[in-house]
């Protein structure tokens, strides 16, 4: 890949140093001082690139590698090259993480689209809004009144705070979106075109037939260190509120609906929709395009296979998947059944399925 001026490569960072870092072993002590200054992949790693190698099933593309040195356990070890060093460690994937936080910390969260700090003049800001010191505030950004920003956070370009939004300390609001009747924690991360605190979707049947809308009147409640993604929406509780819990982090065009309450370091995948007033526990992983019902619970840890249909309760530790969803086992099962018949009946019609 040509040089990427976006994510331009570190300075350099000796390799006996990166491993300490990311809490590794540096097996070949004689490559000390060879400086490390981006990540690739294995394929078309470089000197100066770092790589990672998590199975065996990768190691043809060894064969044109050429990295600084290889991040892996020891069962991987003994494939790699001898002329690349081997930072080794029983947790590849987490040390490889954090060797690129420490390589380019940069991309670690949305950039400022202007090379000029602080408050742009193009803003407009409420005078009953606070702001503390070293907040940076972008162009077309609008800060209702009541609003507070803690100190260190950014606000994007064409960004919405809405009146007595409060946000804490050394957050990033990317540009273009809106947060409304929300509490927001340290150290969040909001990517572009989010929109939280909007009302939720609650009518009732009208006197002459059509729907009448039910009130919303509660609040979104983010803790710190959660991270949420392009075009997610987290709407408001109706009467209580809706509440994502530290260290959580929800992918591009989720959908969370009213009085949801989602624990910590949980991780939602892209296009998930969770209807209103359904518990997620701690730690629970929700892959791509589910749709989980609203008024259930789901127990701490749980995991939910990607485009499952969660129709009632998950309990804790378990792993769900299908439509409707069930206990994995019973869900292959339940696959590997109609496979069979499939191929049986096949079979059984010579193959031909006019």
């Amino acid at each position: 890949m040509e040089y990427n001026w976006f994510f331009p490569p570190h300075e350099g960072v000796r390799l006996s140093d990166l491993a300490d870092q990311i809490g590794a072993t540096l097996e070949d002590k004689s490559s000390a001082d060879r400086l490390a200054r981006s990540v690739a992949p294995v394929y078309r790693a470089k000197e100066g690139d770092i790589c990672y190698m998590l199975s065996r099933k990768s190691r043809d593309e060894l064969e044109t590698c050429q990295a600084t040195a290889i991040v892996c356990d020891k069962t991987i070890a003994p494939l790699v090259p001898s002329h690349i060093p081997v930072l080794l460690t029983a947790h590849p994937h987490t040390a490889f993480a954090l060797a690129g936080t420490y390589l380019h910390e940069a991309a670690m969260r949305p950039s400022r689209n202007l090379s000029q700090a602080g408050i742009s003049a193009a803003a407009v800001i409420d005078p009953q809004a606070r702001l503390e010191p070293n907040v940076e505030v972008e162009p077309m950004a609008v800060i209702g009144a009541g609003a507070e920003i803690g100190e260190g956070t950014r606000i994007g370009a064409g960004v919405v705070i809405g009146p007595g939004v409060r946000i804490g300390r050394d957050c990033t609001i990317s540009a273009g979106a809106s947060i409304l009747c929300a509490l927001v924690g340290n150290n969040v991360i909001i990517h572009p075109g989010a929109r939280i605190g909007q009302d939720g979707f609650g009518y009732a049947p009208g006197p002459k037939g059509g729907m009448i809308k039910i009130v919303q009147i509660g609040r979104v409640i983010i803790q710190d260190n959660v991270e949420i993604g392009a075009g997610t929406t987290i709407d408001r509780g109706t009467m209580d509120d809706t509440v994502i819990g530290e260290g959580t982090k929800i992918d591009n065009q989720v959908q969370i609906g009213h009085n949801v309450r989602i624990g910590r370091h949980c991780g939602i995948v892209s296009q998930v929709g969770i209807a209103g007033s359904t518990i997620v526990g701690d730690g629970v992983m929700i892959g791509g395009a589910a749709a989980v019902n609203g008024h259930i619970k789901i127990g701490d840890r749980a995991q939910i296979a990607a485009m499952s249909g969660v129709a009632s309760d998950v309990p804790p530790n378990e792993r769900y998947g299908g439509i409707p969803a069930r206990p994995m086992r019973d869900f292959l099962r339940d696959v590997a059944e109609i496979t069979a018949r499939m191929h049986n009946r096949q079979k059984k019609s010579g193959g031909n399925n006019e």
